[in-house]
């Protein structure tokens, strides 16, 4: 079996077209979405479609609850603010049954025809886990409870967006690369193929396929993308345009800021773009 893993597509539409014609030359039997389909780039609408029409497993990832939350007793109150613009306008595309049908995605999938296999976007405990090489073994243990003893070897994950293996006692985390949001410093659409190996266990080929990232850049303009989503907008552009992380250490950065003394999020985003110490 040869599989395509596709995730964190982020609404990067020309990215995800990119991946998919790269994938169609890669004699795959089976494409799966490992989460983060929308918010980011303009076109979470057609990425969502686009997905869809694929009939493939998808996973839901950490955006698409943001999507399906807002507005409900679940969200918090700072969703409601700019900082959170970009999802403002995934979900002016998307209507009720988009929305209803986000929220009917998995959390995680085992293939009968793989069974040493397990795919998530994060973990299993959370859509929001983050794993390095640093992470501690008994972090990893939490991240992914096996009280049946069943939990497979081979362990393919998203929300990362940086391509790397982790081995954990006799398993193997695999992370993939972002489609739509790259961070490794090179904006291209990264995806995964696994290919199962005859003598047991999985080869692995992380994919960079380059894209046209001016028809982003345009993208955001002629959509009005980037005047709806304001500062938090400017540095998802950032990020696709460098393929290098803005939006983590800017919001990390602005809530210590906010501590010391009251800074508006336009300010405080001129301070970190302006500032590669950002602030500290």
């Amino acid at each position: 079996m040869r599989l395509a893993v596709l995730a964190d597509i982020h609404g990067n539409l020309p990215a995800f077209e990119a991946a998919l014609d790269h994938v169609a030359s890669q004699r795959v039997d089976r494409v799966v979405i490992a989460g983060d389909v929308v918010v980011g780039a303009p076109d979470s609408l057609a990425c969502w479609r686009l997905a869809q029409s694929l009939a493939c497993p998808i996973l839901r990832g950490n955006h698409e609850r943001y999507v399906i939350d807002h507005g409900t007793p679940r969200a918090p109150a700072i969703w409601t603010t700019a900082q959170f613009a970009p999802v403002h306008w995934a979900i002016a595309q998307l209507a009720p049954a988009d929305r209803a049908a986000l929220a009917a995605l998995p959390l995680s999938l085992r293939l009968p025809e793989a069974p040493d296999l397990l795919l998530v976007h994060a973990s299993l405990r959370s859509d929001a886990d983050t794993i390095g090489s640093y992470t501690p073994a008994a972090t990893l243990a939490e991240m992914f409870p096996d009280p049946a003893g069943d939990l497979p070897r081979w362990i393919i994950r998203a929300h990362n967006h940086v391509g790397q293996s982790r081995l954990w006692g006799d398993r193997v985390i695999v992370t993939n690369g972002s489609v739509g949001l790259a961070l490794d410093g090179n904006p291209t659409a990264q995806y995964l193929i696994v290919e199962q190996r005859a003598g047991g266990g999985w080869a692995l080929h992380h994919q960079s396929v380059p894209y046209d990232v001016g028809r982003v850049v345009r993208r955001f303009q002629d959509s009005g993308c980037l005047a709806a989503t304001g500062p938090i907008g400017r540095l998802f552009l950032r990020e696709i345009v460098t393929a290098t992380q803005q939006l983590v250490p800017f919001h990390r950065a602005y809530a210590r800021w906010q501590q010391r003394e009251p800074v508006s999020l336009d300010a405080a985003v001129e301070r970190f773009l302006a500032d590669p110490a950002h602030g500290l």
